[in-house]
Order: C-alpha cells, then structure tokens, then sequence
C-alpha cells in the first residue's frame, strides 16, 4: 500500500509556551475524520498503510508531519530530532505534557472546522499515544486511541499528563465514552506499570487491552489484526453514538 494524500496544508499554532510552531497536515479519504499522532519511528510505509486501511473502512485521515523524512522510518535520526526540539517535545516530563499538546488542541479545533459533523477520532501511538487520550477533553473529540503509550521516557508509573489534564479528559470520557488504551503484554517500551498508572487515572473512562507478545507498535511496525479491529470497531461506535444523540 502507498497512501497518498488529497492534499496538504500547513497548519501553524502556539505550544503551551506560547511560541508558534507550524507542521504540514496531509488528508486523505472521505468519512467522519480520525487524526493520526505519528509515533517515534516516523510516518513511514507502515503508517501509511495504517492510513489506506482506514481510508477503505470508510474514515477520512488527517495525519500531521510532525519529525522525519515523510515516508521514511528514521528511528535514530528522529530520537536526536527530538533532543534538537525540546521546545515541542518533553519526553521526561512527568506530571505534564510536552509544550505540542496545546499545537494538537488547536489541530482538532481546525479539523472540526472544516468539516463540520459531530467530531472526530484520534489516534497516539508510542511517543503520542497519551496525547489521544487528554484530548478526548476537547468537545470535538469524540473517542482517543492510546496506543502501546510510552512516555514519560524512564517515567516508572508516573503519566505524562497533568492531574488538570486528566480530570479534563476523564470529564470528557463521562459525556462521550471511554477511551481506548493498547499494549503488547511484553512490552518494554509501554510499560505495564504505565497501564496501571492510565487505568487509576481514569478508572471506568478508559478501557485497557492487553495483546500477547513482545512487540511493540500495534497498529504499524509490529501489525496486529486484532487490534486494529479493535480500534475499527471502536470509532465505528464513538461515530454512531455521537450520529444518534444528534
């Protein structure tokens, strides 16, 4: 699979520091619109791939470029980017979010803009993944997929969120339905002391799964059916519930 783009806009907007930041938005598909947080690696075949299968299950993708080669996988070169540009990304901080959380806010405030409907769905993966679920705050967002969550880097069980961030997003939970967070059982990078540390934060608002095996990412380098079903089924619901309550 090759996913290409309907096309591309920059998108331009402050981080919590109140510095702008501006990255290249690529869209494609037609459908109620789910938004794809890249993960560490970069946006390469395997994310592009995750973005045509749901193109085909009938959902239009927004996916910002964030780091990296568009394309590529780069982990190496992505991980010194990252170090590079602290002002967006704090992948130690515990107990808050990195300064991009605010440049993501303001993204799906702008997707909802153009395109109307009740709102949309959003994708974390890895060094993004809890970003999906503190942006289930936001009235636009109707269901966050955490996948295989991994940051605070060396964190142990703290969160890399805000107790604010997380009474937001559990409120957010309450009005519209859980939230959704993913890891592989073996999982180094995500670990499960982190899940744990997800499911205290938002206890009945969040709904864990555990996959068996060592891998890492779910939805793209380390692809399990089951689990991108899983996330499928998920927004297929979140979309319905919202088009029914309407």
């Amino acid at each position: 699979m090759s996913w290409q783009a309907d096309h591309i806009f920059p998108f331009s907007a402050a981080l919590s520091t109140g510095a702008e930041t501006t990255h290249d938005v690529h869209v494609g598909g037609d459908g109620p619109p789910i938004l794809i947080l890249q993960e560490l690696p970069g946006i390469g075949p395997e994310t592009l791939t995750l973005a045509e299968r749901l193109n085909a299950a009938g959902f239009r993708v927004y996916l910002p470029h964030l780091f990296g080669t568009f394309g590529k996988l780069t982990p190496k070169r992505n991980l010194l980017r990252l170090f590079c540009i602290r002002r967006e990304f704090q992948m130690f901080w515990k107990g808050r979010q990195s300064p991009i959380a605010d440049w993501m806010r303001a993204l799906v405030r702008d997707i909802q803009s153009r395109e109307g409907g009740p709102g949309l769905g959003v994708i974390g993966m890895c060094l993004t993944g809890s970003f999906a679920l503190t942006l289930m705050a936001e009235d636009t967002v109707l269901g966050g997929v955490a996948s295989q969550p991994a940051l605070p880097v060396f964190g142990g069980d703290a969160l890399h969120m805000s107790p604010d961030d997380i009474t937001a997003a559990r409120s957010g939970m309450a009005r519209k339905g859980p939230g959704l967070a993913m890891r592989y059982q073996g999982d180094r990078m995500a670990p499960a002391c982190l899940m744990r540390s997800l499911e205290t934060a938002f206890g009945c608002h969040l709904t864990t799964v555990e996959f068996p095996g060592r891998d890492h990412s779910l939805l793209t380098l380390d692809f399990l059916e089951p689990a991108y079903q899983r996330v499928e089924a998920y927004f297929r619901d979140r979309f319905a519930q919202a088009a029914n309550s309407g």
